[in-house]
């Protein structure tokens, strides 16, 4: 149906602006509002505070939610936001779903196990600490998930329709696309490398009359170093100097990009078979997925079941502590990638404090998260309410990155045949998003807004 009259959208902008997380965009329209991603603040106190706090809108308006991927950042707030009685579809394509699934009901049990020791241990203000939510509160979640196709049109109402398109990133990562009264909003999500080890370039836009384009490194340059150069050396290291390389990792998509990098140079005798431990129970089911969904990535089942039976898998918290006591050289990846959380920490507050530990960080490191604190040359770190000195050697990755550098941002949106009639940019540190303006309205001339946390812009559509 086709219409020739003016109507008012007004985008919500309730996250993942001026900062890269809690990605969450309300678009209202006259016939349907519809929020692109619900994900909860991470890094920042002054940010994770605001998972604690309603939306600002009322939410038992919204219709529906559409999400771009899995991750936490775009995901997690969902059971959240049931609780304020949305009763609407959260559609997503079949692996995002999954993705979210794992994702929430670890995150649910992180919290539940946090309070629980916070109470227990002491050391929390709140009387008694709560989790953020329960297993309960995912479980009733997930009767809420539709997935949907891949590069099909659905039609959301009249006057309106969507379609997710690959975008790489993580499995089953898309950007959306939402016509309304004809106009295309492009919603990036979070954009991937064109060069991937296990997922296929992010496909493109043709067209965007508003675009909403994340800038998480639009102020720079991915190091073009071969990511395997570090890895080998570190990991020869280890022959020569006894100790434990501890690689915290995302649960989704780094952690088997890792283990397929460490399988494939011992299989190119390029180093020695150090015993490789992967310690994180979402980044266990994970691989599940990449196992049920084979047409979201390059990984032949083959290889896949070589790559599994390399590494050893670390299925309870005794075989934890077993790893961590055994004085021999070895390979640690576990959870959580920015080491906000998860079993990473178990690791680090046993290892952190010995000369022969290395840390290698391979991803984004958020403001406030021990992550960039590690990145950054902190002496200390604060674990379970505690301080413990760092005297492990720390390095960085930054090749491994699953996002898109400034110029394959600009690769990616540059088969867009028209002049879009706003862009924004979202998804980034104020830093990162004006280098990216400065960068687009100099050489593609457009009209680029940086929108600030909870701003509310009208569009004449």
């Amino acid at each position: 149906m086709t219409t020739t009259q003016q109507h008012n959208v007004k985008v919500h902008f309730l996250g993942a602006s001026k900062t890269v997380t809690g990605s969450k965009y309300l678009v209202e329209t006259p016939e349907l509002n519809i929020l692109i991603d619900c994900g909860m603040f991470q890094g920042l106190k002054e940010l994770r505070e605001r998972n604690w706090e309603d939306l600002p809108v009322d939410v038992t308006t919204i219709d529906i939610v559409l999400l771009t991927h899995g991750h936490l950042d775009h995901t997690g707030y969902l059971p959240r936001l049931l609780r304020q009685k949305f009763d609407g579809e959260i559609m997503g394509t079949a692996p995002t779903l999954e993705i979210a699934r794992i994702i929430l009901e670890d995150c649910a049990r992180i919290h539940e196990e946090d309070a629980k020791r916070a109470n227990e241990e002491g050391f929390t203000k709140h009387q008694p600490a709560q989790p953020f939510y329960s297993q309960k509160d995912v479980a009733y979640t997930l009767g809420f998930f539709k997935p949907v196709v891949d590069r099909n049109w659905i039609s959301l109402s009249d006057n309106i329709q969507c379609r997710f398109v690959p975008v790489g990133h993580i499995i089953g990562a898309t950007f959306i696309e939402l016509d309304i009264y004809e106009k295309r909003f492009v919603f990036s999500g979070d954009v991937g490398r064109p060069v991937d080890y296990l997922l296929a370039p992010p496909e493109k836009p043709e067209w965007a009359d508003y675009l909403f384009l994340e800038s998480t490194y639009g102020d720079r340059l991915h190091d073009e170093t071969p990511s395997e150069e570090l890895i080998i050396k570190l990991v020869n290291q280890l022959v020569y100097e006894p100790g434990t390389l501890i690689i915290p990792s995302f649960a989704v998509e780094r952690l088997q990009t890792l283990m397929y990098i460490l399988w494939k140079l011992y299989k190119q005798n390029k180093i020695p078979n150090i015993p490789v431990y992967v310690d994180s129970p979402m980044g266990n089911n994970v691989l599940a997925v990449f196992e049920r969904f084979p047409k979201w990535h390059k990984l032949s089942m083959a290889d896949y079941n070589a790559m599994c039976n390399h590494i050893n898998i670390v299925t309870s918290f005794k075989e934890t502590w077993e790893v961590i006591d055994n004085p021999k050289s070895k390979i640690v990846i576990a959870g959580s990638g920015m080491v906000t959380g998860g079993r990473v920490l178990t690791y680090l507050k046993q290892l952190i404090d010995h000369k022969s530990t290395r840390i290698l960080l391979v991803g984004y490191q958020a403001e406030g998260t021990r992550g960039r604190q590690l990145q950054e040359g902190v002496h200390e770190v604060k674990l379970y309410g505690k301080y413990y000195p760092v005297k492990a050697q720390v390095y960085q990755l930054q090749s491994l990155s699953a996002h898109a550098d400034q110029a394959e941002l600009l690769g990616w949106i540059n088969e867009i045949k028209n002049i879009p009639e706003k862009v924004f940019l979202i998804h980034g540190e104020a830093g990162a998003s004006d280098a990216l303006r400065v960068k687009l309205q100099t050489e593609n001339k457009w009209n680029i807004h940086i929108p600030e946390l909870n701003e509310i812009v009208s569009l004449v559509v």
